[in-house]
């Protein structure tokens, strides 16, 4: 009898091992399913063309999404007023007046700024094209003691593409500006669009929670701590992308005036804009500035250079990785990996928007994993 027992016990733990192994086995094989679903779906997509299809539904569809981020944004100022009883219609009122009338003096203070700017530039734009010619031909002088280099034909090659970039900016610019013209008056009408949708859907915001009545019963708690978990960590890193993009537009600019850069607010809204771009963002937006400062002279240049390193230094160092850490949590490879991916099939626009869906894909699988138990090895 005691023999049977012991080898009873023997089996049971056997089992335990085999188990334990099988679940290991079918999480790996879960995680390569996934990897090859994604690879296969990235085929389909482009095999049939449904990245051109997907622009123009999103294009279409532009002003419900600028609504519905308008009323996502604004929500939690709708929800304070409303506990300071003020009933919600009216907080939403007083939310648009305040932000619209923020919106209107900023306009009215920066865009004629900005036009005599970008006007002031566009005439001196041939003569920075001119000292680029220079200071490049004098720098490639520099590697003409090397054989494996044909200088006389990179100089060829690099002012043959200089002077097409100024021949085409002197030849297309009044179609660019029409263009250009065209495009903001239709993105106006869009972004009002967007902005009447935004407002009734503030106003109703807190009734979005009913969509999740049509879930099944057992379903609706674990749905609801899932888009609260994905709703926390994409306004988190939100709030505090734009925060960081609007201190590096103010302390760039001020530091472009200061060291005598032309069009210091433009260089300074660049560098705003595409440093909600982790990594990857403070170099596209400080290329230009440094590239324009040493056409101008090799002391702004230098002082421009200089500028963009201490501030890029101070904000990744510091703001980057303060709203990185506290609000996605996500391993530096892995935004890396991202921008790669989306940079690739989305362009700008994609490298911008891929760390907060990483970070929305993350809590997903965390959520799945707490709840089922699929990615845990130990």
């Amino acid at each position: 009898m005691k023999e049977k027992k012991t080898e009873t016990k023997l089996n049971i733990k056997n089992i335990n091992i085999v188990v334990d192994l099988a679940r290991k086995f079918l999480s790996l094989m879960l995680i390569l399913s996934l990897i090859i679903g994604v690879y296969a779906t990235t085929l389909i997509l482009k095999a049939w063309n449904v990245k051109q299809f997907l622009f123009t539904v999103l294009g279409i569809l532009s002003p419900l999404f600028i609504g519905f981020i308008i009323a996502w944004l604004f929500n939690p100022i709708v929800v304070w007023l409303k506990k300071k009883g003020i009933k919600r219609t009216f907080g939403a009122i007083l939310t648009y007046f305040v932000f619209l009338s923020v919106v209107f003096i900023i306009l009215n203070l920066m865009v004629p700024i900005l036009y005599k700017q970008t006007s002031e530039f566009i005439k001196t734009l041939p003569n920075v094209l001119d000292t680029s010619k220079v200071w490049l031909e004098d720098a490639l002088d520099r590697f003409d003691m090397i054989e494996q280099i044909n200088i006389d034909e990179v100089k060829s090659d690099v002012f043959q593409t200089i002077e097409t970039l100024a021949t085409n900016i002197t030849s297309t610019m009044p179609e660019k500006v029409l263009a250009f013209a065209k495009g903001l008056m239709s993105g106006m009408g869009t972004i009002v669009i967007g902005l009447v949708i935004g407002f009734y859907l503030l106003i109703s915001f807190d009734n979005m929670e009913n969509m999740i009545s049509f879930l099944p019963k057992k379903s609706r708690n674990g749905t609801r701590e899932l888009l609260m978990a994905i709703n926390e960590s994409m306004r988190g890193y939100v709030q505090g992308a734009l925060l960081d993009a609007l201190l590096i537009f103010i302390v760039s600019s001020l530091a472009f005036a200061f060291v005598g850069l032309k069009a210091p607010i433009l260089f300074g809204l660049f560098c705003g804009l595409t440093n909600v771009i982790p990594y990857a963002g403070p170099y596209i937006g400080g290329a230009p500035a440094v590239i324009v400062g040493f056409a101008s002279s090799s002391t702004i240049g230098i002082f421009t250079l200089i500028s963009v390193a201490l501030i890029q230094f101070i904000e990744g160092n510091f703001l980057q990785s303060l709203i990185l850490s506290k609000t996605t949590k996500l391993h530096p490879v892995t935004i890396i990996i991202g921008l790669l991916i989306f940079g690739h099939f989305w362009g700008i626009l994609g490298m911008a928007i891929s760390t907060p869906i990483i970070a929305a894909l993350k809590t997903l699988l965390l959520f799945l994993d707490e709840r089922y138990d699929i990615l845990k090895f130990n």
